[in-house]
This record gives structure tokens, C-alpha cells and sequence, in this order.
């Protein structure tokens, strides 16, 4: 052990000069006897003693010492603490521990670098951690060693920087049961879980142990963090509890063995409400290397005792029922209906009993939830009810191989379900296909607004017809929750007056720092946009969680619903006498498993009394004065799942073809309708997590767009005959749309019109669907021989040409002799007087 057989006893305080002191001396002792000091391996012995536990030291006021001496403080090795919490081979002054550190000030820990208002450190530095082995971290975020960090720098959950230890036990542990999720005044905590060695060799009888973190309550949301991050072992998980622990026998190479442990709650020793790290470790339990551990597992555990009198936390919870867009621009026209095609039959399973669609629909009813909707996933489900087709393959554009959907029952139970689950609940109506703002603001989609604008008007109407409520409109929903300028402004453009947005992004006008406490609410931007802010640590961890539904996935399922617990516990501590908001925001294609938690912790917080179910409008009320931060809150690692600017430019270039086949079609208004919806769904945020079914889906509304133009064509042809001087030339126009085709007409023009000409400028074209016209222009021939005629249809709206021109030969043969001499007479006075005129205009030259 380092610094074995020396001590640096430090009484009382002391002054700068003996501070000074006994920094350098321990400095020089650490550098010394380090060299002697090597890490045992992977795993290491542990006192099981109740306290906070004596290795190699003397006891000072409670606290464990270390092969040192400690004053007011917690633990020390091999180092002097003055009313801190540990240290080894370093001084810490008010602070937590160090490890081989040259001193501390008002810190908690310390390696090699300096330390603010940390809690403690091993190998590290922590800003506002209890203890992390390796790397400093700060609310989560890592920074390099030898660097000092500072309390609030950062944000909460992200990384630890590169060279944690990373601590490999040779039994792994998992928890399926922690009841009671909260632990309230007396009774027993029940844990249960498994046990696997996965050691490849024998292992002897073990010992199942729990601890409570030795720093107690943790008292800020980035020590949740650090608590989730830390690998080994460390002081900072506190003693095993005595006499509280389950034996196992033997454990055989690949052996699972089930556990169950009982805990009364007075035996932890917890200090009060708060969140608790809670370890449960296996370590050996006979021999001579007894309490080496051999594997361990992390939580969190939230005690709010009967006595104990929070401001409960207001809290907003969001229940989205979105999925991605299945539904084409294809549809099948039939004497009687027209049937729209999906690109796919998932849908049935998802509305189905036991779909996730369903279970969330069942799940939410009556529950403090507000329900957020996609009013294209109602479109969706009424047309499955009323009979529709699927598509042979995604993107086909030949609705006739398109076979009979089976999903039309599902969906209409669906849609009872969900009507009777939103009777009387707040319901918030997405804009139409619940657009990617993100990727129509910065990849050029101010060309789709209108059309997004008017989806988005539609989009409440078809909601609150559906489902019988009065829904909210205008709230745009930018993916990952990020906010900037563009977002803002864009989201405005469609009429969307309230954002929802994380907290990482936007400020209240007189915050200073970006970590202050847990207050989301609503924020009044500049340019009329409210930012609804919600939690960002809950929702990144409800984003990053995909636990399983089954038994498989307990053990996730437990650690995420007691980390959302002590993370909204942890949040109504930080003022315990605030009135403050609480947003939180789930996936948008929410899984069950996370749903289940979601509402589980919302139930346990309520019954314990630190949350308090509010609503959407509620927490709209009063927005504070506030502003975006001022960096882009976009973060460039979620630039790749944009929409690419291409494929904006496609949907563009598609709206403007679909304007373009709307005016050629007798019934219009539905083909553009079913058009204008895919084009919106084309932008979908929901393609964010399938980029090549985004692709797949674009192409599929451009080839459909291709084949209807196409669809209206000229019939080539090569030779006609025209015999004498007045006849009549058909022309075939093949209609291969499924509706009659109206506002086109067919214009001739003739190479040569001394020779041959039309006489109707145009001629109207109407053709019932799937049939081809034959239109019949009326022209006159002059002289004998061929002609080359160009034949090209127009639409009559605009005098646009439509497709290709058509070029054929007339060959005039038989026009009268008296025509001809016509034609010849007409041309030699056309001479005459053509040399007529230049005689006369030489005498005017010579006469001046």
C-alpha cells in the first residue's frame, strides 16, 4: 500500500504556511512511495465493517483513515485532510478525497490538477461528483487530465473523457427487482437479480452485499451521472451493510444463479429524502482472499420519508402516438371508390391487439398524460377502415399489382380506442406528417412552406372530426429538441406559435450560467415564438433507452425507472420551496417498455409528493422573458441525419409537377390531395431513423408523378395520306390515367405552310379513363408532295406544352390542277411584286 507506515496527522484547520507544508511534504512522500505501490488487479479487498471503514490508519471524528490521519473529514491515504471528506498522497482542504494529488482548496478531490467544488475523485478530478476512478468529469462531460474544471461548466450526461479505467470482474451481476421503488419510513428493502460467471474458471462460495454511497444523498443531477459512470470499486460506494447479506454456493464455469436479498430500510442509514447510490456487489466469501470482489452492479435509490414536505414539481408528461408514413401517392380507382395504396401492411400489426400503437393507446387512458398526435396517422388509420391496397414492392407505381389489405378491421378498433382514451384529455395536433423542421430550415425548404402551411391547417380539423375533441394546433416539434435562429423562424413561417424545445438551448432572459436548477416552462422568444422547455437529461435518457418488453429486459427497465426517479427526486431538492415546471418529453415512436416506466415514475413521484401531473396549457402559462443561447444549439453530430438538401430539392421539383397533372384531370381535388399528403410526409421527421426508406419513399412519389405524366401521350405515328386539297388527319391521344381527361388540347404545326396547313389552331382533347381519343384535325394542302407535321398537346389552364412533341410526314397527293394553278399564280404574283419593288426603290437611289 502507498504511503504505508507514514502519516501526516493535521489537527484543526491550521494556517496557510502549515498547509503549504505539509502539501510539499506529502507530494514528495507520494512521488517516493508510489513507485513501491502496485495495483493488486481486477478485483480487491473490502472491510465489511458498518461506519465508513479503518484500512491501515486511525479514526478521526467518525471518518476513515487510510495509512493517514484525517480531521473532519472522511477518508484519507497516505495524506493530510483538513475538514474533507478523503484523500491519498494529497492535502485536501474542505474536500472529498484525492488520490496522488498536489492539494486541493475547497475541493472534493483531486489527480494532479485542481479541483472547484467537487465532491471527490480517485485516480480523477470531479466537479460536483462524489468519486470517479480514471478521468475527471464534470456534471458527466470528461475533460483531460491535469486540467481543472468548475462547477456547472458543462452538461449533464455526456461522455467521460478517454482513458477511464475500465474494471473487468469475473462475475457479472443484474438486478430484476428493487421493491420498493421508493423507500419511505421503515420497512424492508427486496432485491433480487442474477448472478453469471463468466470467469472461464471455478469460483468458490460468494456473498451477495449492498452499499449506500459514502457521500449520502447525492445533491446535484450531474452526481447521478458520475454515480452511473464509475467501473470499479471505489470508497465512494461506502461499506457493505452488515449482517444483510445472501450466500451463494459455488459457481461453475457459465453458471447463473438467482439471488434475493432482504434489507430493512434503518439498516442502510440514509440521511434523509434524497437519491441514494446504491452497489450491489458479489465478493468471495471464504478462504484467504475472502471480500475480494468479484463483480458488482449500480443503481440509484430515492428515499422521501412521510415527514418529509417538497414543493412538488408541476410536471408536463407527453404521450406521443406517431409512427413513420406508410401510405403512398398511389391510388386504385374502381367504378365505385378510390383506394388509397401503402407502401407496406405494418400498420396492422401496430393497431392490432398487443401493437405497440394499441398498447399505447391502452397504456395512456386515464393516465396525467397529454396526448400528442400526427393527424397523418388518423388519415392513415380511417383509410385502412374504409378498404385500401398495399403496394407489390415500396414505390411501385402500378396500383393495379397492388394486393387487398388485411388491416381494416384493426384500424377501426383502433381508432374506438383512441377516441375513448383522449375524451376529455388535453390533445396537441402535430402539423400534418410532423415535418423535420430542423431539415426544412437549414436545407432549403422555404419553396414547401405553403404547402406545409396549409397541411398543418388541415391537420386539426381531421383530428377533431376523428376523435371528437378540440385539439391544439400550432406546436411544431423539433427533432432531438434543438432551437436556433432558423429552426425558430422557419417553425414561424408555418404558423407554428410554440416550439418545443430542450433546456439545453434556451435561456430565461436573466440566467447567467446554463446549468442552473430544474425550471422548464415556457419561454417568450423574440418574434412571437414561445419555447416550451423540457428536461434534457430525462429525455436523453428516454431516447437512449430501448429496453426489452420481456423478462429479458428487466434489468434495463429497473435501471431506468429508478435513475428517472432520482433524477426528478434530485430535481426537487435542488429548491426544495420553488414553485418550478417539469417537462418530459419520450421518443416520438415510443417503445412499450420505456412507456411502462415512463408512467410508472410518474405514479411513484406523485404518491411519494414530489410531482405534481400538470397539463400543456398549464405549463404555456406566464412564459418569462427569455432568448436562445448564444452558440448554435444544434449539434453538428445530428447534422447526418438530416433530410439532404437534394432530396428537398426533389419534393420541390415534384409539388411543381403535381400543380402540373392537376390541371389536366377532371376530378383534380383528390389526385391532389393524395399528392400534396405524400409530398408532406416525404419530409417527415420519422425518416430520421430510416435514411433509406426516406430515399425509397421520395423516389416512389416521383416515379407515381412520372407514370401519370407519361400516362397522357400522343400516339406516335410515322406517314399520313392526305388526298386532295381540304382533309381531315387523326391524331391518337392515349389516356392512361384512372379518371378522364379534361383541360389539355392539341395544337398541329406544318414545316411547310405554302404547302399544307391546319385550320383549327387547337383542338379540345377529352378521353375517359384508361382509353385512348382519337382527335381529328382539319387541314388544307396547296401542292402536292410531302410535309412535316409537329403535333404537341397543351394544357388549356396556361398554354403550357405537355410531353413530348410528336413528328409524322403528310403526304398530299391528288390536289386539283386548278389549286395548283392557284398556288402557282398566287407565287408569280408574289414575284412580281417583289421585283416591283426593287425597281423602284434603284430609280429612288439614282434620283437622290
Amino acid at each position: 500500500m502507498a504511503g504505508a507506515g507514514v502519516e501526516v496527522v493535521v489537527v484543526g484547520r491550521g494556517g496557510t504556511y502549515g498547509r503549504t507544508v505539509v502539501a510539499t511534504v506529502t507530494t514528495i512522500l507520494v512521488a517516493i512511495t508510489s513507485a513501491l505501490w502496485t495495483p493488486a488487479g481486477p478485483a480487491e479487498a473490502v472491510g465489511s465493517a458498518q461506519g465508513r471503514g479503518v484500512h491501515g490508519g486511525a479514526m478521526a471524528y467518525g471518518c476513515a483513515v487510510h495509512g493517514g490521519a484525517t480531521a473532519y473529514g472522511r477518508e484519507s491515504r497516505g495524506g493530510a485532510v483538513t475538514q474533507g471528506r478523503g484523500s491519498s498522497g494529497g492535502t485536501t482542504v474542505s474536500g472529498c478525497g484525492v488520490h496522488g494529488a498536489a492539494g486541493t482548496s475547497h475541493g472534493r478531490g483531486s489527480s494532479g490538477a485542481s479541483v472547484a467544488h467537487g465532491p471527490g475523485a480517485s485516480g480523477a478530478i470531479t466537479a460536483s461528483g462524489r468519486e470517479a476512478p480514471g478521468p475527471s468529469a464534470a456534471h458527466g462531460v470528461g475533460t483531460a487530465r491535469g486540467a481543472s474544471t468548475a462547477h456547472g461548466a458543462t452538461a449533464h450526461g455526456a461522455s467521460t473523457a478517454r482513458g477511464a479505467p475500465s474494471r473487468r470482474y469475473p462475475v457479472s451481476v443484474e438486478l430484476a427487482s428493487l421493491t420498493p421503488a421508493v423507500v419511505r419510513q421503515g420497512g424492508e428493502l427486496r432485491v433480487s437479480g442474477r448472478v453469471t460467471n463468466t470467469s472461464g474458471r471455478r469460483l468458490g462460495a460468494v456473498r451477495i452485499g449492498v452499499r449506500i454511497g459514502a457521500s449520502g444523498a447525492i445533491d446535484t443531477r450531474g452526481e447521478l451521472s458520475a454515480v452511473a459512470r464509475r467501473t470499479p470499486l471505489t470508497r465512494a460506494d461506502g461499506p457493505e451493510v452488515a449482517n444483510r447479506t445472501a450466500r451463494l454456493a459455488p459457481l461453475e464455469t457459465g453458471a447463473e444463479r438467482g439471488f434475493r436479498l432482504t434489507v430493512p430500510v434503518p439498516d442502510l442509514e440514509l440521511d434523509g429524502a434524497g437519491a441514494y447510490a446504491l452497489t450491489v456487489n458479489v465478493v468471495r466469501a471464504d478462504g484467504a482472499r475472502a471480500g475480494t470482489v468479484l463483480g458488482l452492479t449500480r443503481t440509484h435509490l430515492s428515499a422521501y420519508p412521510d415527514a418529509t414536505r417538497l414543493e412538488p414539481l408541476r410536471t408536463t408528461v407527453l404521450w406521443p402516438v406517431l409512427d413513420a408514413p406508410r401510405m403512398e401517392a398511389l391510388t386504385l380507382r374502381t367504378q365505385d371508390s378510390v383506394l388509397p395504396v401503402f407502401r407496406d401492411d405494418e400498420l396492422t400489426a401496430a393497431f392490432g391487439p398487443g401493437g405497440r400503437l394499441r398498447r399505447l393507446v391502452e397504456m395512456g387512458k386515464g393516465q396525467p398524460v397529454t396526448w400528442v398526435l400526427d393527424p397523418d396517422l388518423i388519415v392513415q388509420a380511417q383509410a385502412m377502415a374504409d378498404g385500401y391496397r398495399v403496394a407489390r414492392t415500396p414505390g411501385d407505381s402500378d396500383p393495379r399489382q397492388a394486393a387487398e389489405g388485411e388491416g381494416g378491421e384493426a384500424a377501426a378498433d383502433w381508432l374506438a380506442a383512441l377516441r375513448t382514451a383522449v375524451r376529455g384529455r388535453e390533445v396537441i395536433a402535430l402539423p400534418y406528417a410532423d415535418p423535420d423542421l430542423t431539415s426544412l430550415a437549414r436545407g432549403g425548404g422555404a419553396p414547401l412552406t405553403g404547402l406545409l402551411r396549409r397541411a398543418s391547417r388541415t391537420g386539426r380539423s381531421v383530428v377533431d372530426r376523428a376523435l371528437g375533441v378540440h385539439a391544439r394546433a400550432g406546436v411544431g416539434w423539433p427533432a432531438g429538441g434543438e432551437l436556433d435562429d432558423r429552426i425558430a423562424r422557419y417553425a414561424k413561417k408555418l404558423g407554428l406559435d410554440t416550439v418545443l424545445a430542450s433546456g439545453a438551448g434556451v435561456a430565461t432572459a436573466g440566467e447567467l450560467v446554463s446549468e442552473g436548477a430544474t425550471d422548464d416552462g415556457a419561454v417568450s422568444l423574440e418574434g412571437g415564438t414561445t419555447a416550451l422547455r423540457y428536461d434534457a437529461a430525462i429525455a436523453s435518457l428516454l431516447f437512449a433507452s430501448h429496453p426489452a418488453a420481456g423478462a429479458s429486459g428487466a434489468p434495463a427497465r429497473l435501471l431506468l425507472r429508478q435513475r428517472l426517479l432520482a433524477e426528478t427526486l434530485t430535481a426537487a431538492r435542488e429548491l426544495p420551496n420553488a414553485r418550478r415546471e417539469l417537462v418530459m418529453v419520450p421518443p416520438r415512436r415510443m417503445p412499450l417498455a420505456v412507456a411502462r416506466v415512463l408512467l410508472t415514475v410518474v405514479a411513484e413521484g406523485r404518491k411519494a409528493g414530489w410531482l405534481a401531473p400538470a397539463g400543456f396549457a398549464a405549463a404555456l402559462r406566464k412564459p418569462t422573458a427569455g432568448r436562445l443561447r448564444g452558440f448554435d444549439g444544434y449539434p453538428l453530430a445530428r447534422h447526418a441525419a438530416e433530410l439532404p438538401p437534394d432530396r428537398l430539392a426533389a419534393v420541390v421539383r415534384d409539388r411543381r409537377r403535381m400543380r402540373a397533372l392537376a390541371k389536366v384531370l377532371s376530378d383534380a381535388r383528390a389526385t391532389a390531395a393524395s399528392v400534396r399528403a405524400a409530398l408532406a410526409r416525404s419530409v417527415a421527421t420519422a425518416w430520421r431513423a430510416d435514411p433509406a426508406g426516406a430515399a425509397a419513399y421520395q423516389r416512389g412519389v416521383s416515379r407515381y408523378l412520372t407514370a401519370s405524366i407519361a400516362s397522357v401521350r400522343l400516339v406516335p405515328k410515322s406517314t399520313v395520306v392526305v388526298a386532295g386539297g381540304s382533309a381531315t388527319i387523326p391524331v391518337t391521344v392515349d389516356n392512361g390515367l384512372q379518371q378522364d381527361l379534361t383541360g389539355v388540347e392539341l395544337r398541329v404545326l406544318s414545316s411547310r405552310p405554302e404547302r399544307l396547313t391546319a385550320r383549327d389552331r387547337a383542338v379540345p382533347v377529352q378521353a375517359s379513363r384508361a382509353v385512348s381519343r382519337t382527335v381529328r384535325i382539319r387541314v388544307e394542302a396547296y401542292a402536292n408532295g410531302p410535309v412535316l407535321l409537329t403535333a404537341r398537346l397543351y394544357t388549356t389552364a396556361d398554354g403550357r406544352p405537355w410531353g413530348a412533341p410528336m413528328t409524322f410526314t403528310a403526304d398530299v397527293r391528288s390536289v386539283p390542277s386548278g389549286a395548283v394553278l392557284f398556288v402557282l399564280g398566287g407565287t408569280g404574283l408574289i414575284v412580281l411584286a417583289v421585283a416591283f419593288r426593287l425597281r423602284r426603290a434603284r430609280r429612288r437611289g439614282r434620283g437622290g
